[in-house]
């Protein structure tokens, strides 16, 4: 089917927060528009049902979606099209740690086992010699020693709904460290889910209460929901399989569960971006740098969309390979996600305050490209720089159906 292109009327001003361009001043940056041919051969080359499409540089925003929103619907996706976020929705899991953090609610040392239900034990010894203290900064940077998942959901359970809290703490209870906390990244839904119980206890709220209060609200994201309501589930991009109900994924609120709209993800960009005419700032600690992967023993699960040089609160870096080099122009934040018949990706240029989004959903052919590659050549495009070099590139996969993350299985 045709693309879908619009390009939403919002405010554009000349106030910039954080690093300047750092494009020539004799050099326009290239409207946000001129992403749509490469976005659509993202579509083609996917072989995808559809594919929705935003770029926001500032308070500009643009938008294109490419297929239709079900198979055999004839119906382009829209702004108003509800998605599946998947793991992308461990950013703002990431952003309520900075929050709670700097209202002194909770400190990023915390321990988890300050945070656990009574009775609840956080193991603190493990496998080949591993022993230490798993903190809240540990959890939000997939280093606490923890595997990916609980295991795997009983047959025909919905997407994002295992395992509940009372069977992750259940879990933890049995649990030995794979690694010695702080040492080593391994990428884990189960720590981001954990990190999720333990910033809803300090805040005496329930998480979608908390996520809601300080982040969804106050940005006006009237479609983002770990709880979807008929109207929004009937928006919901559908593929050729059966993905399940659409329904409550509070279960995993903290590493994969939210649902969200095109136009409520360009305004969380303008928000990460840190556009002064929307009513919320985010703390700049949010993207800063934890580790780079050489003070680490191991690194893995983290390179979908290339090899990290940084490993942040729920972010990964590419780019030059020095902590928080904001200032340089090539860098990029990165946060993929797969699950559910969907792929997600956001990547943010700070230097340039640019970002793009997409979410694909899935089709019946293999891919022929990694689109994570492509949108992180998109969005340097759309800053004047060139592709990332080729050490920087990841084979082409496809995520399994039943990931409840960012399994990125098997090469197409």
């Amino acid at each position: 089917m045709p693309a879908r292109s619009l390009l939403l009327p919002l405010l554009t001003l000349a106030v910039v927060c954080g690093p300047a361009p750092t494009a020539p001043a004799q050099t326009p940056l290239p409207p946000l528009s001129s992403a749509a041919q490469s976005a659509e051969q993202i579509f083609h080359d996917t072989n995808s049902t559809s594919l929705v499409f935003v770029a926001v540089r500032g308070s500009d925003v643009w938008f294109q979606s490419f297929g239709e929103t079900a198979p055999g619907s004839h119906q382009l996706p829209t702004a108003a099209s509800e998605l599946r976020l998947c793991s992308v929705t461990k950013v703002f899991a990431a952003d309520l740690l900075v929050q709670l953090s700097d209202q002194k609610l909770v400190r990023p040392d915390d321990p988890l086992q300050h945070f656990a239900p009574p009775g609840a034990h956080v193991p603190t010894t493990g496998l080949h010699g591993a022993r230490g203290v798993i903190t809240l900064h540990d959890l939000a940077t997939h280093t606490a020693g923890l595997p990916r998942e609980l295991g795997t959901a009983p047959r025909n359970t919905p997407h994002f709904t295992f395992p509940d809290y009372h069977q992750r703490w259940q879990f933890l209870e049995h649990q030995k460290l794979l690694a010695s906390p702080g040492t080593a990244a391994s990428y884990s839904n189960l720590g981001f889910d954990l990190l999720g119980d333990a910033l809803a206890s300090a805040a005496h709220r329930p998480y979608p209460q908390l996520l809601a209060e300080r982040i969804t609200t106050p940005l006006g994201l009237r479609d983002t929901t770990f709880v979807p309501s008929p109207s929004q589930c009937a928006r919901l991009l559908r593929g050729p399989a059966d993905e399940g109900p659409c329904t409550d994924t509070t279960a995993s609120a903290g590493s994969s569960g939210l649902y969200s709209t095109p136009a409520d993800i360009a305004r969380w960009l303008r928000y990460l971006l840190h556009d002064p005419a929307l009513p919320l700032r985010q703390s700049p600690v949010a993207q800063q740098d934890v580790f780079l992967p050489a003070q680490l023993r191991s690194v893995q699960g983290l390179s979908h969309a290339g090899p990290p040089s940084g490993i942040g609160l729920a972010w990964v870096r590419l780019g030059p390979a020095r902590l928080n080099p904001h200032g340089s122009p090539s860098t990029i934040l990165q946060k993929t996600g797969a699950g559910a018949g969907f792929t997600t990706y956001i990547a943010l240029n700070p230097a340039n305050r640019t970002a793009v989004f997409f979410a694909i959903m899935e089709g019946a052919g293999n891919w022929h490209t990694n689109p994570f590659e492509a949108a992180n050549n998109i969005l340097l495009s759309l800053c004047n720089l060139p592709p990332l070099p080729p050490d920087h590139v990841s084979r082409a996969h496809k995520p399994t159906r039943r990931s409840s993350a960012i399994a990125l299985a098997r090469p197409s």
